[in-house]
């Protein structure tokens, strides 16, 4: 590097880190764009964008978009499809889209997906896909989808994973919310159009009438001499000076209260637990043998026993993610140490399991029962048995009962904390569980009923939620038993890649229960899959010509090679199965099933179900690919239903 080139990229560092660089930052800008933004410094904003945010469009566009967003709101999601619109509509020489991220307190899962996305964009990752990924699947903010969205975006996993375990992105975030603190806003989605508020999931006609206003003053700029590249840093700043002078400038909504919910989950006689039994606070666990973020989070968990002694209990609840096919046996072994030591085995069990992660097979488990002093003949023989699978599964089933969905999941005093969590969030949720103890304490309540005492003002595992959406007509394929008395309505995109991986589990389903379960398509093509819509139409002309046959037929291909639905190649998967190919393709041209896919895209959009793949099982919802267990619980519900 010659002494130039070093000055060009300290200048432009310091500028970056100040907030200086109005434009430059890692977006679909080509090179030219940038070098005409380094070599000025433009005035500072009051919106500062920096080389660290994700952005979209041209650097020099006249209309800047601010979104300050959460991953985990379901708002935010909404008006992703609305952004995503504008994107298409305005393009990247009209209109720039910033990202900045603002996790409400609310949303347990908000803070750790914005830390991983800020990961994937400090690796250089595709941040609008991770970004896409978990507004679709926002029931499945965990470390281990990170993890998958990271790759899918780009970024080598273990990479993640060691930038995301040292925090070496997550200021970034801190730094969006103290600039959202200082814009006073609290509440998510917020957007800036060039300076301008426009706060929560507004339609587009709202977008739309303020980028065309930002647009004409634009060009009233261009025309008095204003440099492109500084026409929406001067429009803003403007804008800014303007809304000042306002006398009653426009308030944001209170923040999200925080949840201090208390919630009573069942602690079994025969749940693992260490510590006294007569503590103040208890921490139920539900964790993961083979999960890295379990395994991470276990010497906080002893450090807390440490520190807290006879006034903190643990309590242990299995819940092996799908994920992880050795995290099963792994906790067939550690109930066997149970049954033969109680809980000494169990931890015992534990800690070497924790300390084995990285060879859970047999080989690795049968060492470690020897290590133990356990028979591993025996081990085999109990899990096989059928009374440890059926205790995980109640373990697991309870998880599900109180959305512990993800692993590691913890209950402190029945306060929810999600996931490998610092130190400091356990002690302060073990701190106030303490002082509410010591309050029934002082009011006579024995040491060993005081937990008891807690939680009967606790809450039960919540209903299921539900989806009111009306039946579908003739004219939706569906398959299973015409007459069943359960009828799962799938709403789904031929473009979205957890739809495509639900579809083995939909197969079992159907397998499971041949004469009870009808499963019913509906489309729901996302504006952000610039090929689903079409897609959409394709195989619904592929039901008006052969039926549920042809649609299934045409489903299984299209699912099958996800990455070609352009057009030429759903001409090609309409002759593959025989198809009518002129029709197809002047059913195509006129858009003949247009109305029909977005007359149920309508219907999901109006029953609120978010991303895709939604479905509706008699009235009972689930979001995202979930695994078998999570279906089969709504199913029997249903069918006692009646």
């Amino acid at each position: 590097m010659n002494k130039g080139t070093a000055c060009v990229g300290f200048l432009l560092s310091f500028l970056a880190g100040a907030g200086l660089l109005w434009g430059v930052a890692r977006s679909s800008s080509n090179s030219g764009d940038r070098a005409l933004l380094m070599a000025e410094s433009p005035p500072s904003s009051p919106i500062p964008i920096t080389a660290g945010d994700p952005s979209w469009g041209k650097p020099g566009a006249p209309v800047t978009i601010v979104e300050l967003s959460d991953l985990e709101c379901p708002y935010c999601a909404r008006a992703a499809a609305t952004v995503a619109r504008v994107r298409k509509e305005y393009g990247p020489e009209r209109v720039r889209l910033v990202w900045k991220h603002n996790p409400l307190p609310g949303h347990r899962n908000a803070r750790p997906a914005a830390d991983a996305a800020a990961t994937v964009q400090g690796l250089a990752g595709d941040f609008w896909k991770f970004s896409e990924l978990a507004f679709a699947n926002q029931q499945e903010l965990t470390p281990e989808h990170f993890a998958s969205w990271a790759a899918a975006a780009g970024v080598d996993p273990l990479r993640f994973q060691t930038a995301l375990a040292a925090k070496q992105y997550t200021a970034k975030v801190d730094q969006d919310l103290t600039l959202a603190r200082q814009l006073g806003v609290n509440s998510a989605p917020h957007f800036r159009v060039n300076g301008k508020v426009l706060s929560g999931a507004q339609p587009y006609e709202k977008f739309a009438q303020l980028i065309d206003e930002q647009l004409a003053a634009a060009d009233a700029l261009t025309k008095s001499g204003v440099p492109r590249e500084r026409i929406s840093l001067q429009l803003t700043r403007d804008n800014f000076k303007a809304a000042a002078a306002q006398p009653q400038p426009r308030k944001e909504p209170p923040a999200e209260p925080e949840d201090t919910s208390v919630w009573n989950v069942p602690i079994r006689d025969d749940d693992p637990s260490r510590g006294a039994e007569s503590a103040l606070v208890t921490i139920v666990e539900f964790s993961d043998f083979q999960c890295p973020y379990c395994a991470r989070v276990e010497p906080t968990l002893s450090q807390l026993l440490g520190e807290y002694k006879d006034d903190l209990r643990i309590v242990w609840k299995d819940n092996p993610m799908p994920a992880h096919p050795r995290a099963r046996p792994a906790a067939y072994l550690a109930r066997f140490a149970y049954e033969q030591s109680g809980n000494r085995g169990f931890w015992a069990a534990h800690d070497a399991l924790f300390a084995s992660q990285s060879n859970l097979e047999d080989s690795g488990l049968a060492s470690i029962a020897k290590q133990l002093g356990l028979s591993w003949a025996g081990a085999q023989k109990a899990a096989a048995s059928g009374a440890y699978p059926a205790r995980i599964d109640a373990s697991a089933d309870l998880a599900m009962d109180f959305a512990a969905e993800g692993t590691p999941h913890f209950f402190i005093n029945g306060r929810h904390l999600v996931g490998a969590q610092p130190y400091e969030k356990f002690k302060q949720l073990v701190d106030t569980g303490l002082e509410n103890a010591r309050r029934l304490l002082g009011q006579g309540v024995s040491r060993d009923k005081v937990f008891r005492e807690l939680m009967k003002s606790g809450k039960g595992a919540p209903e299921p939620e539900k989806k009111k959406v009306p039946a579908a007509g003739p004219d939706s394929p569906f398959k299973g038993a015409a007459k069943a008395r359960v009828v799962i309505q799938e709403f789904s995109d031929f473009q979205c890649p957890y739809c495509s991986r639900v579809t083995p589990t939909v197969e079992r389903i159907l397998k499971e229960y041949p004469k009870d379960v009808k499963l019913v398509w509906r489309h729901m093509p996302l504006s952000f899959h610039a090929q689903a819509e079409l897609a959409a139409e394709a195989a619904q002309e592929a039901f008006e010509q052969k039926g549920n046959a042809g649609f299934w037929s045409y489903h299984d291909r299209l699912f099958a090679n996800q990455s070609a639905l352009e057009r030429a190649d759903l001409e090609r998967h309409a002759q593959e199965i025989g198809l009518d190919l002129e029709r197809f393709r002047s059913a195509l041209d006129h858009r003949t099933h247009k109305a029909r896919v977005e007359r149920d895209l309508g219907v999901g959009q109006g029953a609120a179900l978010g991303g895709t793949p939604g479905f509706v099982i008699n009235g009972y919802f689930v979001s995202g690919a979930q695994p078998f267990a999570v279906f089969d619980k709504l199913i029997q519900r249903a069918l006692k239903d009646g």
